[in-house]
């Protein structure tokens, strides 16, 4: 759902990555400045203390020595002397770990010298409890502000996913604007205004132009069939009155079946729309009957043309699809391969899941076959036809998810594949 995958989410992931990133930022920064102060602060104590004790030393040779709760002093010939495990380091600092967790400061003057011994396991502890509470409330207030940010940014765009889902929601074939509503709790801003009445606006022209060309489509196919059947019945029946050869008897047969391809182009426009407006009924569709209709009809329309006719029957072939729908993709690519062979042969190869029609022809360059499904494309191809027939193909199989596929070479001929997902195939003998 948009509301789990989409901004909403986003934005969180987000906003928690930010938090880890910036805990661990001052996590690492807390610790590493109180590492850095404890062995600073211990050390220039050390130091001050050595100092401070040499000079008083000097004034009074009976000066005591250093002596705090976390600092022991020793000198030789002064109390117990200096343990054993002191007497082999030289002047400056040393970290010891045995017999515990000390510094040792070694400083020497006239011969003599001095060792302060710092207990830092205490120190350590201290700085480790007053490091935690600046971390606490630096990681709190982090945390906190995130957390505000999180409602502030969701709060901001909660209009915006529902309005998406309310898009996702919308009928493809019936979308109305009405139902895109933004609820004035969610304080909409004035971006999240223009972009809902925008959407609304659009969905409205889109609604009126799909409106207007299903009715323009509807109305000039029916407008179109009745004077196109009055043509070729005309023609049909001057031909009854012409001897079998001349100019006369080529022209009226040359009207006939232009008035029969025009009668199968409203057709398939008719059928365009009708399947936009209400839908049109599926059954199980043998393809091998209607490509054999398909070449025995572009015999009639071709028939002294020097070109073969074959259908190769791997298997038969059923498709869940409204029949008309079938037949127009079938004939017009059909159609297409008569109209571009002078001479050789068309095929069409049934097989389990697909349909290939392949012919001699003239074949086509590269740039052709990626314009080939644009309306009224030519560039000195057209040779009779309308300029639409494998656009309507397009639309078509599209519109049923039907994949088409152009293989072609100038001057040896094109293959044209249509594959059927989700066919039945009943396999012949």
């Amino acid at each position: 759902m948009v509301a789990e995958t989409g901004l909403d989410r986003r934005l969180g992931r987000s906003l928690l990555l930010q938090a880890i990133y910036i805990s661990l930022a001052v996590l690492v920064g807390v610790f590493v400045s109180a590492r850095l102060v404890e062995n600073v602060l211990i050390e220039q104590a050390l130091i001050g203390e050595s100092d401070y004790y040499w000079t008083a030393e000097a004034r009074n040779p009976q000066h005591p020595l250093p002596d705090t709760k976390n600092m022991t002093s020793y000198r030789s010939g002064i109390g117990a002397g200096v343990p054993e495990f002191l007497l082999t380091l030289e002047p400056g600092f040393h970290n010891l770990h045995e017999p515990r967790e000390l510094l040792v400061k070694v400083t020497e003057q006239d011969g003599e010298r001095l060792y302060l011994v710092f207990e830092v396991e205490q120190v350590e502890q201290l700085v480790a409890l007053f490091g935690l509470i600046p971390l606490f409330l630096a990681l709190t207030v982090i945390y906190l502000s995130l957390y505000s940010a999180w409602r502030v940014s969701r709060r901001a765009v909660s209009p915006i996913v529902s309005l998406a889902n309310q898009v996702k929601q919308l009928d493809p074939s019936a979308p109305d604007a009405s139902q895109l509503v933004i609820d004035p709790s969610m304080e909409p801003d004035e971006e999240i205004t223009i972009l809902h009445e925008a959407l609304q606006d659009l969905i409205s022209k889109v609604t009126d132009f799909a409106e207007r060309e299903r009715r323009f489509t509807r109305d000039a196919s029916h407008e179109l069939r009745t004077p196109l059947t009055v043509i070729k019945m005309a023609a049909e029946r001057l031909l009854t009155t012409l001897p079998e050869a001349g100019k006369d008897r080529e022209m009226a047969e040359r009207i006939r079946n232009s008035a029969s391809d025009m009668n199968r182009l409203t057709e398939a426009f008719l059928l365009l729309a009708r399947e936009w407006e209400e839908g049109l009924d599926r059954d199980w569709v043998c393809v091998n009957e209607l490509a054999n209709l398909e070449l025995e009809r572009m015999h009639i329309i071709y028939p002294e043309a020097p070109v073969v006719a074959k259908l190769e029957e791997r298997c038969q072939l059923f498709v869940l699809a409204p029949s008309k729908v079938v037949e127009s993709v079938i004939g017009n690519l059909v159609r297409n391969a008569f109209a571009y062979t002078d001479a050789g042969s068309v095929t069409v190869v049934i097989g389990s899941d697909e349909v290939k029609i392949i012919d001699t022809g003239s074949g086509m360059s590269a740039d052709e076959v990626e314009q080939i499904f644009e309306a009224f494309y030519s560039k000195g191809r057209q040779r009779g036809g309308f300029g639409v027939g494998l656009t309507i193909v397009k639309r078509l199989t599209d519109r049923f998810e039907w994949p088409v596929t152009f293989s072609s070479e100038p001057g040896k001929g094109t293959t044209v594949t249509v594959q059927f997902p989700g066919s039945r195939h009943v396999h012949l003998g």
